[in-house]
């Protein structure tokens, strides 16, 4: 019988053939730290080993809550840069370059077939190119700074198929809520979960990201799109190493395989307080927001600034909002600047801040007040998550946030 995408990456680590169930022993390709470094530096120091395993092999990214919103956090970034300076950390990215995820890709630490450890939930999404990826606790990242090892169990493998002509306006946002809301948030806990199907392949790289990245809001283990020659075209330039993809092999077992036709689907809404408490937007269309954020990890790309931009373009956000607008990167952020969006956004009165993850963390920049609604392009609305517990929180697309932003309520599209 044939072997699963997750069983033919951690085997190879391994050393031997693996099977769902076991637990591997495993060298990851790159391991990627934020601002939580400075807290497994401590437990790093604390198992008494004096230098990195391999220090060429982490990447640290500042992007909760950069810059510094007060002194707490910048006595954090100080102690994490004067590690990076003692061990000689060559993958350093400081306060402003971006959000963690979308700089692990932009900088070329991401290829298929590679194994990859974040300690951050969401570093699933560089399984968007057809890298093993996912996220770990920080005693664990302690111990990979000390022995360049981990222990991970190999999943179980299910695969969802994404079919049919998506309507105008669809987003792979749009579809992952709806996958979010049928299979539930425990859906395919600590599996390893294949998007394919010609909507997949037909997706860029950062529609592809928004699917991976979100794959942990079902539980899964990673999430991950097999590489193609999108992929090949995406890392022309970013990545020095030949591409090795892995793929499944055609009668490898499929622990499930769901399948999804998005030929009448409609744009999607995640409800207050669960991400797997989606419906169709119409179903929520009228309800008065307070804010509207454009950001985070999962949708904050050039494509998106597009679609943002030519809603918002001549249009003027509703005096009742507050749109505040975080790119995903600097290097997003410039794209974004040369092809006139970010004016266009401005014009609008949206409110541009730096890259970061700042408002979706709910650390600084943008914090709602008890009994506002804000419509976020983010990935969690778990209650307290833009720090304020009695704050409602509505995930939605780039598309549906920027009508929305303009209407001053949730709004479809045809409104």
């Amino acid at each position: 019988m044939g072997q699963t995408f997750a069983c033919k990456i951690l085997g190879r680590k391994a050393g031997r053939r693996v099977v769902p169930g076991e637990i591997v022993e495993v060298e990851p390709d790159a391991a990627m730290s934020h601002d939580n470094t400075a807290a497994i530096a401590k437990t790093f120091a604390e198992l008494g080993v004096k230098r990195l395993a391999q220090a060429d092999r982490h990447v640290i990214v500042l992007d909760h809550c950069a810059p510094a919103a007060n002194e707490k956090f910048a006595r954090n970034h100080q102690e994490i840069r004067r590690f990076v300076r003692d061990h000689s950390i060559p993958h350093f990215y400081d306060v402003g370059r971006g959000v963690c995820h979308q700089v692990m890709v932009e900088q070329g630490h991401v290829a298929p077939g590679a194994l990859i450890v974040g300690s951050d939930s969401h570093s699933t999404t560089y399984g968007a190119l057809g890298a093993f990826s996912t996220g770990i606790g920080r005693s664990e990242m302690a111990v990979i700074m000390a022995t360049g090892r981990i222990w991970l169990r190999v999943p179980e493998s299910v695969k969802i198929n994404i079919s049919g002509s998506p309507p105008r306006g669809l987003s792979a946002k749009d579809i992952m809520l709806k996958i979010i809301g049928d299979l539930g948030a425990d859906g395919a806990l600590y599996q390893s979960v294949c998007f394919s199907g010609p909507v997949v392949a037909g997706f860029s790289i950062s529609s592809r990201m928004v699917l991976a990245n979100m794959a942990v809001e079902m539980g899964a283990k990673n999430g991950y799109v097999e590489p193609d020659a999108r992929t090949r075209a995406f890392l022309d330039n970013r990545i020095r190493s030949p591409l090795e993809p892995v793929l499944s092999d055609p009668d490898a077992p499929w622990a499930a395989v769901h399948e999804f036709d998005v030929s009448d689907l409609e744009p999607q809404i995640a409800c207050p307080h669960a991400v797997d408490n989606v419906v169709p937007v119409s179903k929520a269309a009228g309800v008065e927001i307070d804010q509207v954020f454009f950001g985070s990890c999962t949708n904050a790309r050039l494509e998106d600034f597009e679609i943002v931009a030519s809603v918002l373009r001549g249009s003027r956000v509703h005096p009742n909002v507050r749109m505040i607008v975080a790119p995903a990167s600097s290097e997003v952020y410039a794209q974004a600047l040369r092809k006139g969006y970010i004016q266009d956004i401005s014009d609008a009165g949206a409110l541009i801040i730096n890259s970061g993850c700042g408002p979706c963390m709910g650390n600084h920049q943008g914090v709602p007040a008890p009994g506002e609604v804000v419509l976020s392009t983010s990935n969690r609305n778990f209650r307290g998550r833009f720090g304020c517990a009695e704050a409602e929180i509505y995930l939605a697309s780039p598309l549906i946030a920027a009508i929305s932003a303009v209407h001053g309520r949730i709004t479809g599209l045809g409104k």
